[in-house]
């Protein structure tokens, strides 16, 4: 699955489109909450902005909570039951049928009263299944894990690390867009028109908003490759050899063993060509290659 995109920034604002902003719940005319983080010098990167659905003070709290139940009526409330009586409030869920149509793996984002209450959530749960308690009956096994959605937040950690700039106030989604000057103008000017990567992590329902440096030289590509192995190894290290820096690479089959698509996006301004003279030698370059190569798509991301 794609979990990012490029944009331009038009005017102050980026446009979230639907794809993203449904799946981590960032919706129009909702509250969102951002972190802004400065990049080191090294790197294609200047300015990250971090939005969340949740306010930063609930990070410690918030929990995944993976719940297997019976595929049998009425398990599901069994477990909302079971959650809701120790005040466990649930936030985003889906649910779906297991193996065999026989378990219902019920995966939850859920916010805890304190940190540290998953423990005594999963020792009150085989109190009541050693039992034999009525009220977990359909309940075969919980699984709980830190949703560490301030692991992505935190400040410099490392000499080589990003460093935590400011921490906006909530603001609103207007429009589908997130409007940059509204909180960080004073930090972020002569925005308009430039690139950036829309990345999200659909786990912890967060997305990033990266800035490019002034000398940043995108271009994307895409080709058409065989579906076999070496063949990517093999269009990478063609491109390896003119000294890019790779941003993003996604590849996907077309036709099972014949057949797959590549698409890269990488910075080229240290390369020792052009875009123009890649674009020229890469197709020849391709033909050395063992198998079927063909250049799709070529464009500079002005």
């Amino acid at each position: 699955m794609k979990i990012w995109e490029f944009a331009k920034v038009e005017g102050s604002s980026i446009k979230v489109d639907n794809w993203i902003s449904e799946t981590i719940g960032i919706e129009d005319g909702g509250c969102v909450y951002s972190t802004l983080f400065k990049h080191p010098s090294q790197g294609p990167k200047d300015y990250e902005i971090m939005l969340s659905m949740f306010p930063q003070e609930n990070y410690r709290t918030l929990t995944h909570i993976t719940m297997y139940l019976d595929d049998v009526p009425g398990s599901s409330a069994q477990a909302a039951h079971f959650l809701s009586e120790r005040e466990i409030n649930i936030l985003n869920s889906i649910s779906l049928n297991g193996i065999s149509d026989t378990v219902i793996v019920w995966k939850l984002m859920a916010d805890m009263n304190f940190a540290g209450e998953g423990e005594l959530l999963l020792e009150k749960f085989r109190e009541l299944k050693k039992v034999n308690d009525p009220s977990v009956s359909k309940i075969k096994r919980i699984e709980l894990k830190p949703a560490d959605i301030g692991r992505l937040f935190k400040g410099k950690v490392e000499e080589n690390g990003k460093e935590e700039v400011r921490r906006g106030y909530p603001t609103t989604i207007r429009n589908g867009r997130f409007d940059i000057a509204e909180v960080y103008g004073d930090i972020l000017e002569n925005i308009d028109g430039k690139n950036v990567l829309i990345t999200m992590d659909a786990d912890s329902w967060v997305c990033s908003i990266t800035l490019f440096k002034e000398e940043t030289k995108l271009v994307k590509l895409s080709m058409e490759i065989p579906d076999c192995p070496g063949s990517i190894m093999q269009a990478l290290s063609i491109i390896a050899d003119w000294n890019v820096n790779l941003i993003s690479v996604f590849s996907k089959v077309k036709i099972c063993y014949e057949t797959m698509s590549l698409e890269i996006v990488m910075d080229i301004c240290k390369s020792n060509k052009t875009a123009a003279e890649i674009k020229e030698i890469l197709p020849g370059a391709m033909e050395e290659l063992n198998g079927t190569y063909k250049l799709k798509e070529f464009v500079e991301l002005m």
